[in-house]
């Protein structure tokens, strides 16, 4: 019997494959692409290559059996989508908390300015510094 179930989803799967690569004459059989199969450990893997949605198939009684996978993606993304809105409404509840500051437009004012050229300054004098200290004797920089 085992044989036999086995028989016939290889013909299946073979008929399939055959109609997959065969020039699709109308829209009816354009659908026929939509699905990619794999050998997994006892079945197949199908993929829709249209949704992404992946089933395990099988063969029981005779009969070829397709169990659609559980789709994680769409689990994680909506608790991802309920934590960033839980996060929104603690943060507007926070006594105190200032509003998110929008992107700022246009140049850096005056003393913005004059704080980043500080800082590159002496990031380039420590540099500098580094740079004497390990050089060879006798040659300058």
């Amino acid at each position: 019997m085992r044989v036999t179930s086995l028989t016939f989803f290889a013909i299946v799967l073979v008929s399939g494959v055959a109609r997959a690569e065969a020039p699709a004459a109308d829209s009816s059989q354009s659908e026929a692409g939509r699905f990619a199969m794999s050998p997994a450990e006892g079945g197949l893997l199908r993929l829709d290559k249209q949704t992404g949605a992946v089933s395990f198939c099988t063969v029981e009684g005779g009969l070829s059996v397709c169990r659609v996978a559980a789709e994680e993606r769409e689990a994680l993304q909506a608790e991802i989508d309920r934590l960033s809105r839980e996060n929104a409404q603690l943060r507007a509840r926070l006594p105190g908390a200032a509003p998110e500051a929008a992107p700022r437009k246009g140049l850096p004012g005056e003393e913005e300015f004059e704080r980043a050229l500080s800082f590159t300054e002496r990031f380039f004098r420590r540099m500098m510094k580094l740079f004497r200290e390990e050089a060879p004797k006798g040659e300058s920089l």
